[in-house]
């Protein structure tokens, strides 16, 4: 009697089947994780590409420069829109500081360019301010001076016959009204002013004047502006004791004084001396004058 052939056993084809159902699982996992890491790469890298295009190159200056036209058109289409829209913003607020800024520095400069060029140059005409009064009469010929009681309390008697005109004398940009400077422009002016006192003996002369004369005097000289205020006020003065010879034909004596003061618009400064009757009025000797320094 002959046994039929023995066939694998239960037993091992369940262990064949159970390892050939490990190992295709293995083979799908396998192929699903290639798959996946694929697409993310891809994903990936094609994010990485459109944010870098969102940030350079000319798609980022087309949006800086239609910033406000970008604001009200559909913005949900473009994925980095937000990301470029601060950014855009950011820029254009630096842009318009720095441009505030050198804006800023070239004016100050330029202001600074042009002070300076104007420092060395001369002022223009208007502002040369200068005056130079002569006595009107000369030792040969020497009329008594035009000497005017002061219209307001102060000392002295105003001398008002100044030659502003020929010889030494000048007027630039100043007013001369009755024996008084008028001042056109607030500012510092240096003052001067020189008094010629001659006493000359004349023979015709009333001895008991001639006597008075003689006597020791205080010969002074007062330099005075006018304000608005209801008095002179004093600016300078200066005086000096005479004591001439008996035998001396003549005395002389001059009386000088100058000084800076700060003088406002429509000022006016005279000059007043005591013993008119003894002042001379040469044109060489006796001056007065002013002239702004600043």
């Amino acid at each position: 009697m002959m046994l039929p052939a023995a066939g694998p056993s239960p037993g091992l084809t369940c262990g064949l089947v159970l390892v050939g159902a490990v190992l295709l699982q293995s083979v799908c996992v396998a192929v699903t994780f290639l798959y996946f890491t694929n697409e993310l790469k891809q994903l990936r890298d094609t994010y990485s590409k459109s944010g870098i295009a969102c940030l350079t190159g000319e798609e980022m200056g087309n949006f800086i420069q239609n910033l406000d036209l970008i604001e009200s058109e559909d913005r949900v289409a473009d994925p980095c829109w937000q990301v470029k829209w601060h950014l855009g913003k950011l820029i254009k607020k630096m842009i318009s500081r720095s441009y505030k800024e050198n804006v800023s520095a070239v004016n100050a400069e330029r202001a600074l360019t042009l002070s300076q060029s104007d420092g060395p140059q001369p002022r223009s005409p208007i502002n040369r301010i200068a005056a130079h009064l002569t006595g009107s009469s000369n030792r040969r010929n020497s009329p008594s001076p035009r000497i005017d009681s002061l219209p307001r309390r102060g000392n002295g008697h105003k001398i008002s016959n100044w030659e502003s005109r020929k010889g030494h004398s000048f007027l630039y940009n100043v007013e001369l009204r009755n024996g008084e400077l008028v001042i056109p422009q607030t500012g510092f002016y240096y003052i001067y002013s020189q008094t010629y006192f001659r006493f000359h003996e004349n023979e015709n002369e009333d001895s008991d004047l001639l006597v008075q004369i003689r006597n020791p005097k205080q010969l002074v000289q007062y330099v005075y502006k006018l304000t608005n205020y209801p008095e002179p006020i004093l600016l300078m003065k200066s005086a000096r004791t005479s004591c001439w010879s008996k035998k001396a034909e003549y005395g002389l004596y001059s009386i000088y004084q100058g000084g800076v003061f700060q003088l406002k618009r429509e000022d006016r400064i005279f000059v007043s001396v005591s013993n008119s009757d003894i002042v001379d009025m040469d044109k060489e000797a006796s001056f007065f004058g002013a002239f702004m320094i600043g």
